[in-house]
């Protein structure tokens, strides 16, 4: 039977004046047996395998997916090249059923290398073969997927629903993965509606709702804001290598009918990226005259002054996007960090009383550049476990995933991607961008993975000290900006390339107007510390607490004093959206006196934050902590 779908409840008082506590509000609560982080193809996966569990074995189960995008499928954005061999398992019916969009299958597969005037075909990897896949926008294949779910299992989808918080027991009352006493997660808290910038509540004001779930499956994609909390929380990287990230930039255009042909990839590699930067672009012609083109860049790049946005409009440069632009019109871009660590980065996958599945894990083969098999798969495999942890479980006890964990490393994607683990780590070996090409031609071509060696993301003193840390590793292979030159860019052509606010306003992002900055100026770790006190409110106004530890303002000089000093403000050109700017203050400017250094001030413009990921990833500093907004903001992408 389906419940009636969750509203919101919108109090009509005064206006309140007092700093919100949250220490001492009063939640709506709702219990579920399953509640899942993420409307994406992980999250749906589970959702529906679940929902056939039950049915095939006739126990009943409630199935929650919290969405914080305004619909399913707002936030997604890929290549994206699909292999549907999770899909056939999943639904093998599946193109029988209405709308769904697998209808342009890849027709030929290529590679070619990009000098700045000249493109060369290379050999590509037998893994890059695309035989039985489809080009397809992976927002558009989530609304469908989401549709599905709810359409003919009666799985619960509440968008608009951002989970802010982990819910944990009061006391130990589990084990963590490594035998210590632990508190369980019991659900999520969804972020609070109606505050003001300063934590205020508005006369709309509404607290967070409370889910109480059995199970807990977090599907928020890659560098996901609860998803890092749990690792942290938990120490699930005690035995893996952290992860390493790439960020995606694309665009989706509107060729030329003469020009387009359906079906068409194409990779690339080489210029614009100098050899010292590990990336590449690609070109994947899908239906209704519409051709997905993009860049990916390793996160680990070496030099400050590179924005990969302006990367991406210098490609468009080069004779080969030239001509299949010509008389082209852009409709979409997007962007969003992506998991590259592989195989050694990923984590323990259970947590007591719930589990990491598909980007929040990181399953994607960066050698195929694919990824949504591999998470559907694991979501259909927690949702297994999780359906008899629900039946099983004891009163007071913790639902137990580690079967989850168990069947993952048994099944075809731990295969996956144990076949290419030491691709992408071949790129950082002394020999740079050419000693992977290399490396990756023979492993892949002759030895497919079967050799006795893993390489490592880096060396094992840098790992554990980015692991202690609670740190990101691409950051700190970040240099110094006294080690490199400026960047020329070369001026923008509309339309084949346009200023960086122009393509932001394709994504559709808003944000409503007068609510607390999600982008905080804090490390992960503490700022963890301070939702579980019920602190952070109070930090984030600028209290001073714990006796002088915490000290917002204090933070940001410290931010802008290293950021622009030694890494001439990374994150002002890094960021794909404008978030970040560096500014000179004017005199007499309170918050440059306080929170600034030598008259530069850090501005953060939260409402074009297209939730990419890449600020909390690559910050020198990795001060800044990515927490969700009011539910429904953000991107509203429809053809990425």
């Amino acid at each position: 039977m389906l419940r009636p779908r969750l509203t919101r409840l919108l109090h009509a008082s005064g206006p309140r004046r007092a700093l919100f506590d949250p220490k001492t509000v009063e939640r709506a609560e709702d219990d579920v047996d399953v509640c899942i982080v993420g409307g994406g193809p992980a999250g749906l996966s589970a959702a529906i395998r679940l929902k056939q569990l039950e049915r095939d074995r006739g126990n009943e189960i409630r199935v929650v997916v919290l969405e914080k995008g305004s619909e399913a499928g707002a936030h997604i954005v890929s290549g994206a090249v699909v292999e549907p061999r999770a899909l056939n398992e999943l639904l093998p019916d599946w193109n029988q059923l209405p709308d769904h969009p697998l209808t342009t299958p890849a027709t030929s597969s290529s590679m070619r290398f990009f000098t700045e005037k000249f493109s060369i075909p290379i050999p590509h990897p037998p893994q890059m073969s695309n035989d039985g896949n489809y080009i397809v926008s992976l927002s558009a294949f989530t609304r469908w997927l989401a549709s599905v779910a709810e359409n003919e299992y009666g799985v619960e989808i509440y968008p608009g629903f951002a989970a802010a918080q982990l819910l944990y027991s009061n006391g130990n009352d589990s084990t963590d993965p490594w035998g210590n006493p632990a508190q369980s997660v019991r659900g999520i808290i969804t972020n609070e509606v109606g505050l003001t910038k300063g934590f205020t509540p508005k006369s709309s004001f509404e607290p967070g709702m409370a889910f109480n779930a059995k199970v807990t499956l977090l599907a928020e994609g890659a560098h996901g804001s609860l998803s890092k909390l749990a690792i942290q929380k938990y120490n699930l990287r005690k035995e893996s290598q952290p992860q390493t990230y790439g960020i995606g930039v694309k665009e989706v255009w509107r060729v030329d009918p003469a020009k387009h042909q359906p079906g068409k990839v194409v990779h690339t590699l080489g210029w614009p990226l100098d050899m010292k930067t590990y990336g590449g672009g690609f070109v994947y012609h899908m239906s209704d005259g519409l051709v997905s083109l993009g860049l990916v860049i390793g996160l680990d790049y070496p030099n400050p002054y590179l924005s990969p946005y302006r990367e991406l409009q210098r490609m468009k440069h080069h004779p080969y996007y030239r001509d299949l632009l010509a008389g082209a019109e852009r409709l979409a871009y997007g962007a969003r960090t992506l998991n590259e660590g592989g195989l050694q980065s990923v984590p323990k996958l259970h947590f007591p009383g719930g589990a990491l599945i598909g980007c929040s894990a990181g399953f994607v083969n960066i050698a195929k550049i694919k990824g949504t098999h591999n998470a559907m798969k694991s979501g259909m495999l927690a949702a297994e476990t999780a359906y008899d942890a629900v039946q099983t479980m004891e009163e007071g006890k913790a639902a137990d995933m580690t079967k989850y964990d168990e069947e993952l490393r048994k099944s075809w994607v731990w295969e996956d991607l144990n076949e290419v683990r030491n691709l992408r780590p071949s790129f950082n070996t002394g020999l740079g961008v050419w000693g992977g090409i290399v490396y990756s031609g023979i492993d892949s071509l002759l030895f497919r993975g079967r050799v006795p060696w893993t390489f490592k993301h880096a060396a094992a003193e840098e790992m554990e000290r980015v692991k202690e840390s609670g740190g990101s590793l691409d950051a700190a292979h970040t240099e110094g900006a006294r080690r490199h030159k400026p960047i020329e860019y070369p001026p923008f052509e509309a339309p084949l390339s346009t200023d960086l606010m122009t393509s932001v306003a394709l994504t559709g992002t808003n944000h409503a107007e007068d609510q607390p900055v999600h982008l905080r100026v804090v490390k992960t770790p503490e700022f963890a510390r301070e939702v579980e006190s019920g602190e952070a409110e109070r930090a984030e106004t600028g209290e001073v607490l714990e006796g002088g530890k915490v000290d917002r303002k204090r933070g940001r000089r410290q931010h802008v004093q290293v950021n622009t000093e030694e890494y001439a403000g990374l994150l002002g050109r890094a960021c794909p959206a404008g978030v970040y700017e560096y500014v000179r203050a004017e005199e007499g400017d309170r918050a440059a006196e306080e929170e600034g250094w030598k008259g530069t001030k850090l501005v953060i413009n939260s409402q074009n934050c297209i939730h990419c990921k890449l600020c909390d990833v690559k910050v020198p500093t990795q001060d800044i902590t990515w927490t969700v907004p009011e539910g429904g903001g953000g991107p509203k992408y429809s053809l990425t």
